[in-house]
């Protein structure tokens, strides 16, 4: 089992199994994350490490396990209810609408906690619609001034870099101020020097929302740089658990990873 820190769990699993024919996906897999925690979560492909963020956030159900957000028990909760509770989550691929502009993209992403929907009161131009406009508009100047989109905001997402598209979908993820966020794979695709951009984001992310972020990475440098823990998977099980450098340093990680060098481990920035 991996332990947060002493204190209230922003997030708590425990015992989640999950199979998919044959295939045990996930095998009794609990972890603790404390708030304002960074952890990050390692292990070669088919590790289990995407399907316990689909368990985590409702698209996948578990076998056995619960969930526990804030205290709250969100198991028996879909993906929509677990996001209004606090649960942001990304995936691998930036799910963005390339037709719009930067910060019509993070609008839209506000937009099912719009107060106001009635098409009436819209019609009418009553207050309570500006009101409620007025605070997307505010949201959304915050989330451009936290991760740096200012030179950004008026372009269209297709005319941006692969690494400029995932901050604009970090931003999405992140405006309905969640409490734990979940981030899949935020360096995939993106050029060197993208990834380098991504550690003092994850940090203002965590700093800026007083959120708890697990991310899964297989870029080690950036992943040891953000994550004040790290667990480790392989085969839906969890088999290291702690400090960056004592997990990067466990046998059953460096055989799970290279099985050879430890060093070889914390060099690589493209693990299996």
């Amino acid at each position: 089992r991996t332990s947060a820190p002493e204190g209230g769990a922003a997030l708590e699993v425990a015992g989640l199994a999950c199979r998919f024919g044959g295939i045990r996906a996930l095998d009794d897999v609990a972890l603790s994350v404390a708030p304002r925690e960074i952890v990050g979560i390692i292990g070669p492909n088919g590790a289990g490490k995407t399907t316990l963020f689909d368990v985590v956030s409702g698209f996948t159900a578990a076998e056995t396990g619960k969930v526990v957000l804030g205290g709250v028990d969100i198991s028996h909760l879909g993906p929509d209810a677990r996001a209004r509770r606090g649960l942001g989550r990304s995936f691998q691929d930036a799910r963005l609408f390339p037709a719009l502009t930067v910060e019509e993209a993070m609008a839209v992403s506000l937009e099912r906690w719009v107060e106001v929907r009635d098409p009436i009161s819209a019609a009418l131009h009553l207050p309570m619609v500006f009101d409620s406009e007025e605070k997307v508009r505010r949201r959304v100047d915050e989330l451009v001034d936290l991760l740096g989109l200012g030179a950004f905001r008026a372009k269209f997402v297709h005319e941006l870099s692969t690494g400029s598209r995932r901050i604009v979908d970090l931003a999405c993820v992140v405006a309905h101020r969640p409490t734990v966020v979940l981030l899949d794979e935020p360096s995939s695709g993106i050029a060197q020097r993208e990834t380098e951009a991504l550690a003092p984001l994850l940090l203002r992310i965590r700093d800026g929302l007083g959120a708890a972020v697990i991310v899964i990475e297989h870029d080690m440098p950036l992943v040891t740089s953000v994550s004040d823990r790290m667990i480790a998977m392989e085969q839906g099980r969890v088999i290291a658990e702690g400090e960056p450098d004592a997990v990067l340093n466990h046998p059953g990680v460096v055989a799970s990873y290279l099985g050879s060098d430890p060093e070889a481990v914390a060099r690589s920035g493209s693990a299996p």
